[in-house]
Formats: C-alpha cells, structure tokens, sequence
C-alpha cells in the first residue's frame, strides 16, 4: 500500500478531533482483520452534523458546510501497511457521495444550499476553515 498525497489537514481526516466536533456523539463501530503486516478496518461513521464540516482540496479550502443537524451514517474502509509495529502506508475508501448526500450539500438541497452560501458570502465560511485549521495544527503537535 502506497502512500497518496492528503487533501485533508491530517486531524481533519477521518474521525480525528476535527470530526468529532462536526458530528456530535459521533459513533465508529468497527470490524478489524489482519495478515501479513497489513490490517483492513471496515467502519461506519454515525452522528449528528452539530458543528462546521470543513473540507479541503490541495491544502486549499473547498467547502465549509454549516451544521445542518441531520444524521449521517455511511461506510469507510481502511487499509494500513504495518512494517516493524509502525504504520507506514495508509489507504482509504469512504462513502463521501454518499454523506454529502445525508447533509443535503450534494446535489444541494433548499435547505441547506442557501445557508452555505451565505456562509462563504458573509465570511463565516473562511473563519470556520481557519478555526478547524488552528484545532488541526493543535491536535497534530499534541501526537
């Protein structure tokens, strides 16, 4: 398994710190297996949007979605590579399609199209990249 470039801070991926305060009583029920230096963890990521989801595309801010309160539930797995006890390859496949689809940002809905828009208009969106950014980098220097 080979390593790929991340589009995501490194807290903000996955069910880091960032996550979970998105989703509130977030919930990752797991099923583990392993072989051979290699672990595969196949998960559901289940919660409530409570807080901003930010999501970046090439270190840049590409959307920031204001809490919209529903529930999400959708499928992650993961592969690791496992060389002398240390993780050194990382790959990932989530059902992103399928969460945005739960929030109603993708295809957009009445709902919550006109509040994420007023939130990159107003600047709420930019402040919240920069509130997850800060957590991120304070969750990262505390590994």
């Amino acid at each position: 398994m080979g390593s790929r470039p991340r589009s995501w801070p490194l807290a903000g991926a996955g069910a880091g710190p960032l996550c979970r305060r998105a989703y509130g009583d977030l919930r990752l029920p797991i099923d583990v297996a392993a072989e051979d230096g290699e672990v595969w963890v196949r998960l559901r990521m289940q919660g409530r949007h409570t807080g901003p989801f930010v999501r970046y595309r090439e270190g840049r801010l590409d959307q920031a979605v204001p809490p919209t309160g529903r529930e999400i539930d959708c499928e992650q797995i993961h592969g690791l590579a496992l060389r002398e006890g240390r993780v050194v390859g990382h790959e990932a496949v989530r059902d992103d399609v399928t969460m945005l689809r739960q929030l109603g940002v993708f295809p957009p809905s009445p709902a919550v199209a006109p509040r994420m828009a007023a939130w990159k208009v107003s600047g709420r969106a930019a402040r919240a990249a920069e509130e997850v950014t800060r957590r991120a980098a304070e969750a990262a220097s505390s590994v």
